[in-house]
């Protein structure tokens, strides 16, 4: 008889026959593999509000620290003390999150209470575990846009709060590269996947639209791994012919070609769009929402300073809940600035709701199917390929960030000589900043390492930048 491996029998959805006296050794193993992967047995059957209340006060209202402290809670309070689900399939379903848009921890949440609710059991989680992030945050950008602008002691802590910010953004490139370039069902670096991010970098220095990048590297992979290499370099020359044609009729393309133009104003609709099109693209976690938001807000819209976006990310990072809920303060700041208070918080609402509208609905369709569907390797070979090409956009993002924060050119006024100076000093200080904040996350992993960071950058500021 054929043995079959784990992966095999959850493929194929068959379930162990009873024992009888003619089931041998083999089966006997397939049987073991399939509790493992398959058995959802200690799983309580819930109610809404019991499942909305559960993820709202154990993992919420504690959801510091990060995905990583978000996750490791979620396995340790319901995987290896209740039981719920056994380890491997826990790390089956993490495997399929990662590949697909939308911050990890809130979807394994949703995930947890579809198993125990339903549809809308994983609905409740999720709202559960998003809810107190989306108060703190609203809250903050209300204080923010009060007392932040023109406040000397709020925008000191924000000046040294900008390079670890820059420290975090590099930190994540390393992290989600570690996971990107290396394609499911394998433990090897794929070169062709490095390749992606560095040319959709290259790209960025020729102002190539990044959607343009990412589907480009996305096509390109799905033949590589059919081993159709010259469709795929056909499709990789195509794409500077096509830039070579513009660039001869129309010129160099200007740094606003990164961005779609979905968000020129930051009016209810166009909210809407960008937290669906950042949300929709937002693979490997809340840090790929970054580029894109910044994109639209900050580079095409204008609607946003550099330095305040920075702020926002600052403030996403030690607060509970996914960094994603950074698109509540850009929504409240839009807002504010399109209509005033009673927009802003409109604005919040909306672009929060659309941003999460994305892996709520991946989620919440079926986990079934999802893995089925990324199980498929021509498209499973797609979302690697994109997956590859968004570590490009975060690394030149997190560049950018970091030229932002350690370069500060004032806010356009007239400086002396001694002001120059001043803000020479200044840099340079954030540059040291941001030094020890990359090396601390490199070589501590301490739970709460980023919130302490935070706190601490914070109350630095009041001694550097005052």
């Amino acid at each position: 008889m054929e043995h079959k491996s784990a992966e095999d029998l959850e493929r194929s959805g068959t379930r162990p026959v009873e024992a009888s006296q003619d089931i041998n050794h083999e089966d006997s193993r397939s049987s073991i593999y399939l509790e493992e992967f398959e058995d959802n047995s200690k799983v309580p059957k819930m109610g809404v509000l019991p499942i909305f209340w559960l993820f709202l006060t154990r993992f919420g209202i504690f959801a510091w620290g990060g995905p990583a402290a978000q996750i490791a809670r979620l396995k340790e309070e319901l995987v290896i003390k209740e039981g719920w689900i056994t380890i491997a399939r826990l790390n089956r379903v993490f495997s399929v999150y990662q590949i697909l848009p939308g911050p990890e921890a809130s979807e394994i949440c949703m995930f947890f209470g579809c198993l125990a609710g339903g549809r809308l059991g994983g609905f409740a989680a999720g709202v559960g575990f998003i809810l107190p992030g989306f108060i703190f945050m609203l809250i903050a950008s209300y204080l923010y846009s009060i007392v932040g602008f023109g406040n000397i002691y709020v925008n000191a802590s924000f000046r040294a709060l900008q390079p670890m910010v820059a420290a975090m953004m590099c930190r994540a490139v390393h992290k989600i590269a570690e996971h990107a370039f290396i394609p499911q069902g394998s433990k090897t670096v794929n070169p062709f996947l490095v390749g992606y991010a560095l040319f959709t970098a290259l790209n960025n220095a020729l102002r190539i639209n990044w959607f343009i990048s990412l589907g480009v590297y996305g096509l390109i992979n799905m033949a590589v791994t059919r081993r159709y290499y010259i469709p795929a370099g056909i499709v990789f020359v195509l794409q500077y012919v096509g830039y070579g044609l513009y660039v001869h009729f129309k010129g160099v393309p200007s740094p606003l070609s990164f961005a779609l133009g979905i968000a020129p104003t930051p009016d209810l609709p166009h909210l809407v769009s960008l937290g669906l099109v950042s949300g929709s693209l937002s693979f490997g976690g809340a840090f790929t929402a970054v580029p894109f938001i910044q994109a639209e807000a900050v580079l095409r819209g204008g609607w946003m300073p550099q330095q305040t976006f920075i702020d926002c990310i600052a403030i996403g990072s030690i607060i509970p809940g996914p960094l994603t809920m950074f698109s509540t303060f850009v929504g409240f700041y839009g807002g504010n600035v399109y209509g005033g208070l009673g927009h802003a918080f409109a604005g919040a609402v909306v672009i929060t709701l659309s941003i999460f509208f994305p892996c709520f609905l991946f989620v919440i369709a079926g986990h079934r199917v999802l893995e089925r569907l990324v199980r498929n390797k021509f498209l499973a070979a797609g979302f690697d390929g994109i997956c590859g090409a968004v570590v490009g956009v975060i690394a030149i993002v997190a560049c950018q960030l970091l030229k932002a924060s350690v370069n500060f050119q004032g806010h356009g006024e007239i400086l002396n000589e001694e002001q120059r100076y001043q803000l020479a000093a200044q840099n340079s200080l954030a540059a040291v900043i941001f030094v020890l904040t990359f090396a601390a996350l490199y070589n501590f992993q301490y739970r709460f390492l980023i919130i302490l960071l935070v706190i601490m950058g914070a109350l630095a500021g009041q001694f550097l930048f005052v």
